[in-house]
Parts: structure tokens; C-alpha cells; sequence
């Protein structure tokens, strides 16, 4: 019986590598909206990495001040997230949808007076690859941040269009 087990061990190790799916990466540049308050710009860029249907990402999103209304003057957001990601293995008619949830740490900076917050964050939300040609994909993404802390608004969401590079 031992025999049998050490023949076995190493050729399933084999074979489990051999049919191992390869792991997969993309990045993102994004522009979009956060309609929390008034609606205001946000840039930024999400690098990630996966298997089949698992991933994880880090993001970063920077949304600009609105000098134009005075409950949010000047109110500019920077979150940095990691993320975990459940895709689709493959397209579906050109689209592969996924979910995202994760945490990360914000900066909240309010130049009139200026203040700033800065604390642990976290979001959920999803979105589609949606292939172009050959590995640029646009991506359409919405999310919702849950800021921990004193931010101006606890609860954010945020829109976003981008091209997508998979490597």
C-alpha cells in the first residue's frame, strides 16, 4: 500500500500542474463619476491577476473637488483597495461579467478649512470585460465604498468606463 501511494503522490503532482490553467493578468485606466454629493470626476487604474474564475486586484481612484458647491467644496477623495474578483472563465458573446469586493485605505481632503481624514474603507460591486480587439477590452465598472472614520459621506458610489489590457 505505501508503494502505491508513493508512486501515486508524485504523478498526480505532475499532472496537476501539467492541466493547471494559466494565470492571467490585466490593467486598467479608468475615468468615471462618483454621484455621491455632486457628481464629480474620478481617474485612476487597476492592476490585477487570476485563475479561471478567482482574482484579486489592487485599484487606485482619485476624485476631484467641487470648488463650484459649498457642502463639498474642495472635497477630494483618494481610496487604494485590494480587492478580490469572481469572474466568468470566459467571454459570453464578448462579455465576461464579474463581482468585486474588498478594503483598503482612503484619504478625504477638504481644502476649505483645510482638513483632511484619512482611514480603512471597504467596497463591493461589479462589472463586464467587454472585448474590443484582441486583448484591449473596455470595462464598465460601479461600486460602492463604505468609508469608516468622519468622511463627508460615509457611503460612496462611483462609476466608471475604461480600456482594459489583458496580459
Amino acid at each position: 500500500m505505501s508503494m502505491r501511494i508513493r508512486l501515486l503522490a508524485p504523478l498526480s503532482t505532475v499532472l496537476l500542474l501539467v492541466a493547471a490553467a494559466p494565470a492571467r493578468a490585466d490593467a486598467t485606466g479608468f475615468l468615471g463619476v462618483t454621484p455621491t454629493g455632486v457628481t464629480r470626476p474620478v481617474q485612476g487604474f487597476a492592476v490585477g491577476a487570476g485563475v479561471l474564475v478567482a482574482g484579486f486586484e489592487f485599484e487606485y481612484a482619485h476624485t476631484s473637488g467641487d470648488v463650484t458647491d459649498p457642502a463639498n467644496i474642495g472635497t477630494e477623495l483618494r481610496t487604494f483597495m485590494f480587492n478580490g474578483l469572481v469572474q466568468t472563465p470566459l467571454a459570453i458573446a464578448g462579455i465576461q461579467p464579474y463581482a468585486t469586493a474588498g478594503g483598503g485605505v482612503y484619504r478625504e481632503t477638504l481644502s476649505v478649512p483645510a482638513l483632511s481624514e484619512t482611514s480603512f474603507g471597504t467596497n463591493i460591486g461589479g462589472g463586464a470585460k467587454i472585448n474590443l480587439l484582441g486583448p484591449v477590452r473596455l470595462r464598465l465598472d460601479y461600486r460602492i465604498f463604505n468609508l469608516r472614520g468622519t468622511p463627508t459621506h460615509a457611503t460612496v458610489q462611483r462609476f466608471y468606463a475604461g480600456v482594459n489590457l489583458k496580459f
